[in-house]
């Protein structure tokens, strides 16, 4: 479901579950290998991409929302709570991420690529799309808010109000990824990239409490006041 393999300083995270729909025991398979990644020391990056050639990752897995019973997808209702915490465990991890985005990036996947520190997508095919209007769900606070974190303000209203679907050259015009690549480039680009800043992670805590700063609580880039009351009054 999930593999993990790490060369030198750089950890690769495959999903590995054809579609890649989110469920609980995926949550859960996810937060394991991150478990891992986040055990280690020294410089470290983390590539996250998935082995099918045309799913990155479908999203919610619906039909196990709509099932009852024993479903290989786990507890349903620990499911919400579960999976946005990985989401900020992702956003926040103390290492650079790099997200190789192989096929669509729909909904929930599309969150989980957002999460990460950069983003690079395939040219020739894939969406990545946040379908929540399209399949008549609402989007709930938390997602909405890591979406105007990580999007333009033109971008973020086409993509959560108007569900537009971003192809990669239409991403990266857009500055949602760093570049799109013909997809035999895709993962020596990300990697190659991780490579780069992993001497970032040897200090874990500078750059998680960086991240923190950014996207955690009393961030500083929601301060209420301006940067120039926060200039005049640095000393403070």
């Amino acid at each position: 479901m999930i593999q993990l393999e790490r060369d030198e300083n750089v950890f690769l995270l495959t999903l590995d579950d054809e579609e890649n729909r989110w469920n609980t025991t995926f949550v859960r398979a996810v937060a394991e290998a991150l478990d891992e990644v986040e055990a280690s020391t020294g410089p470290a990056a983390l590539v996250t991409t998935a082995s099918h050639p045309k799913f990155f990752s479908n999203g919610l897995d619906l039909e196990w929302r709509a099932s009852e019973g024993e479903h290989r997808g786990g507890d349903r209702a620990a499911f919400g709570h579960e999976f946005m915490s990985l989401m900020g465990r992702i956003i926040t991890l103390p290492i650079p991420t790099v997200c190789a985005i192989n096929g669509h990036a729909f909904g929930a996947g599309f969150m989980m690529a957002l999460c990460h520190d950069l983003r690079y997508m395939r040219t020739d095919r894939g969406f990545a799309c946040a379908n929540e209007v399209e399949i008549g769900m609402v989007i709930p606070d938390a997602e909405l808010a890591l979406f105007r974190h990580k999007l333009p303000a033109n971008v973020f209203f086409e993509t959560v109000q108007l569900a537009r679907r971003w192809t990669g050259p239409d991403a990266a015009a857009a500055g949602i990824i760093s570049e799109a690549c013909e997809l035999s480039e895709l993962l020596p680009a990300a990697k190659a990239r991780a490579a780069a800043l992993a001497h970032l992670g040897a200090n874990r805590k500078v750059y998680g409490k960086m991240k923190t700063r950014l996207f955690g609580e009393e961030a500083a880039i929601n301060s209420t006041h301006g940067a120039a009351h926060l200039l005049k009054n640095a000393h403070h």
